[in-house]
């Protein structure tokens, strides 16, 4: 077979879409020829490359859009044998199933500072990213500052309409800096949104009971932990610090 008429089947491919198989299609070809496939086998493999190369290519956007810090670690390097208690590799194991996300759950994870809460997060929201879910990681402080802007600043509100679609949103870091009654609100209405159809992680240096303490507002907390403990899995980690024990895994690559 001629490369121009290869070239003819690839701008061919191209034109119904079939942009990461017509790029492979002079390899595929040769496979074929080499292991003497049948139509039936050759066209599977046309069809998974294809579906590979959208796969990593969708997996590429969502990692970007998830916006997460520097030096994400894979779940796995998270050893939680090393705490006093809160939780065991038994739980890390079924969290990476995410039979939670699929369900639209939520998962809480509480404790001081430097046992790995954020950690598990960014594993977790990892994790996702890998298996084509959309995902968004926000710092507290910086979650508030988009609910506070969306509407006069463009960059937030776009950030804010991404937010709301994701199927899985890490908010990190709740506790550490106190918040108005009207962002609590505006957390609130987001959080109300959210139910039963996005899942939520949280970190906080807070048990979920002190949160009024931070929000300001009994019955605007007990309604938003109504709603994120419905179907939540929830975590209060001890020990001593994983960060001062473990400052490799904390580096930026």
């Amino acid at each position: 077979m001629t490369g121009q008429t290869i070239g003819q089947m690839s701008a061919a491919m191209e034109a119904f879409g079939l942009k990461h198989a017509s790029k492979s299609l002079p390899d595929l070809l040769e496979l074929a020829e080499r292991n003497g496939l049948s139509h039936r086998e050759f066209l599977e493999r046309v069809l998974a490359s294809e579906t590979e190369g959208r796969f990593a290519r969708r997996r590429k956007r969502n990692y970007a859009s998830a916006h997460f810090p520097p030096g994400v670690r894979p779940i796995d390097e998270f050893d939680p044998s090393e705490l006093e208690s809160g939780i065991t590799a038994a739980h890390i194991e079924r969290l990476k199933e995410l039979d939670w996300l699929d369900s639209h759950g939520n998962v809480v994870l509480a404790g001081p500072p430097g046992l790995g809460k954020t950690m598990v997060a960014l594993g977790l929201g990892l994790l996702a990213v890998d298996e084509g879910y959309t995902v968004a990681f926000e710092k507290m402080e910086s979650f508030i500052r988009i609910l506070d802007d969306a509407d006069v600043d463009r960059k937030a509100g776009f950030r804010l309409r991404y937010l709301r679609k994701c199927q899985l949103v890490i908010v990190d870091e709740i506790g550490y800096t106190p918040i108005t009654k009207q962002q609590a609100n505006r957390f609130f209405s987001f959080v109300s949104d959210a139910y039963e159809r996005t899942s939520m992680v949280f970190t906080t240096n807070k048990e979920i009971t002190q949160w009024e303490e931070l929000m300001g507002d009994q019955a605007l907390v007990t309604a938003m932990l109504d709603r994120i403990l419905h179907h939540a899995r929830c975590f209060s980690l001890r020990g001593e610090s994983y960060r001062l024990k473990h400052p490799e895994l904390y580096a930026a690559d």
